[in-house]
């Protein structure tokens, strides 16, 4: 191993202006929030934990005009054409373009639905209001981080949780090729967890964030009640133990989910979260103290010949680069919005009903074509990528992008900036399986774009 290897920086850094806000999205109790096709309720009784909104807001030292993060507790937009409409109103509000700003979610299945009034949904005409009171705390919250930003760094890091497992799991009661979506423990998951550490010039704490994989599916059609699901504890733990907000960006989680979910307990929820945050605090304990690395000293000769490494200062770079690109993906071929809203309006059956509902939504979303271009965000902070859209990837999107470039911490992001549908390995395209059926993404979708955010992350990186 050589000299200059042994002395190559533990964690990657930026430094620039960096501000951070968070506000309080609750909705109120009696609000439409049915989010499974099995629940027997439409209204939410009861609030588990509050509901989060949180900005990130960076500056390079040499422009005045910053990329901005956007963390909801939310689930997912129910048309593009929705989000869409909501976006252009943000970014003309905010004085942004589309490449500077990502609206990511935590993917909870315990909120009031990203949609439209539709007259077929009990009480959904509240749901309006309550869009409306997302959008303005997506001002209030982008202004309030614009007005505390300050001279900072934010230095990333990588460790690893045990919350995620894998959710496809071969229907041990049939001899078909069906696939049910629940805890396969013959799988091993992505356990990757990559923290972001905000302090500034000080040394003081500012923020911590938390990337990962794994879907916030522990709340089910037993519960009732409005819920952050494990995002919110996760929070909560570490606010309670650092005294600073905590951002969550979940991560390429298309197969992956806790062990142990679909129940109505809130306890459950609570207990995941605090897993994951003390695997956060674990690794910020982990990390170097700010703007340093460890750099190999020599040899003390004792007992033993001892190699000696100590603390050196490392600048971190101020480079900051954003880019919006977009990967053209097969469809299939799907009935018209038309077809599938007859064939919902026909259907006597709750579940199903609510299959129909949601495959509706999406293709009147993404048109009658036979491909759609897909919007990818890569931004660089640097030598940390983050890189994301609005599709469902399973895991091995993340951990190829890992692999094909091992000198980054890549952060990696599910669900920003609209929902458009799964993306699972071609191969399982032969089996009988949700998130196949569910997706509007014809086979190979997710190889396209695994190569696609890889095309735009080598571009991003040039120098």
């Amino acid at each position: 191993m050589s000299e200059q290897r042994l002395q190559a920086a533990t964690q990657s850094a930026f430094r620039g202006r960096i501000g951070v806000a968070t506000v309080d999205i609750t909705p109120p109790v009696g609000i439409y929030a049915r989010n499974w096709g099995a629940a027997k309720h439409d209204v939410a009784d009861s609030i588990h934990r509050r509901l989060t909104l949180n900005a990130l807001v960076l500056y390079s030292e040499d422009s005045d005009q910053p990329l901005i993060f956007l963390d909801a507790d939310l689930g997912w937009w129910r048309s593009l054409v929705m989000f869409n409409r909501f976006q252009s109103r943000l970014l003309q509000e905010l004085g942004l373009t589309e490449t500077d700003l990502i609206f990511g979610l935590s993917h909870t299945h315990a909120t009031p639905p990203l949609t439209d009034p539709d007259p077929d949904l009990p009480d959904s005409e509240s749901l309006a209001d309550y869009l409306e009171m997302v959008y303005q705390a997506c001002v209030v919250v982008v202004n309030a981080a614009r007005e505390n930003v300050s001279e900072a760094v934010l230095e990333w890091k990588t460790g690893q949780c045990q919350l995620a497992s894998m959710r496809d799991l071969p229907d041990p009661s049939t001899e078909t090729d069906r696939i049910i979506c629940g805890w396969n423990p013959e799988e091993p998951a992505d356990d990757t967890l990559v923290i972001g550490r905000v302090t500034d010039v000080d040394g003081n704490l500012k923020a911590v964030i938390v990337n990962y994989a794994c879907h916030p599916t522990t709340m089910a059609w037993e519960n009732t009640a409005i819920s952050p699901d494990y995002p919110g504890a996760m929070r909560d733990t570490i606010s309670e133990a650092l005294g600073v907000p905590a951002l969550f960006m979940q991560g390429a989680s298309g197969d992956l989910s806790p062990r142990y979910q679909y129940v109505g307990d809130t306890e459950v929820a609570d207990r995941h979260g605090r897993q994951l945050a003390y695997a956060a605090l674990a690794t910020l304990e982990d990390m170097e103290p700010v703007g340093t690395c460890l750099e190999y000293q020599g040899v003390m000769e004792s007992g033993a010949p001892l190699a000696v490494w100590r603390h050196a200062e490392v600048k971190p770079s101020g480079l900051l680069k954003a880019l919006k690109s977009k990967v053209t993906l097969p469809l299939k071929d799907w009935p018209s919005a038309e077809e599938l809203e007859l064939q919902r309006q026909a259907c006597t059956d709750r579940a199903l009903e609510e299959r129909l509902r949601r495959r509706r939504n999406i293709r009147r979303g993404i048109g009658d074509g036979e491909t759609l271009a897909v919007p990818i965000w890569v931004w660089r902070m640097g030598e940390t990528i983050l890189v994301g859209s609005p599709t469902e990837a399973y895991s091995i999107l993340q951990k190829e992008l890992r692999r094909r470039f091992p000198e980054r911490t890549i952060v990696c992001l599910n669900l920003i900036n609209g929902t458009t549908g799964y993306l699972a390995p071609a191969e399982l395209y032969d089996l009988d399986l949700y998130q196949v059926w569910q997706t509007p993404f014809e086979r190979g979708g997710l190889e396209i774009m695994i190569d696609g955010m890889a095309d735009a992350i080598e571009q991003i990186t040039e120098v």
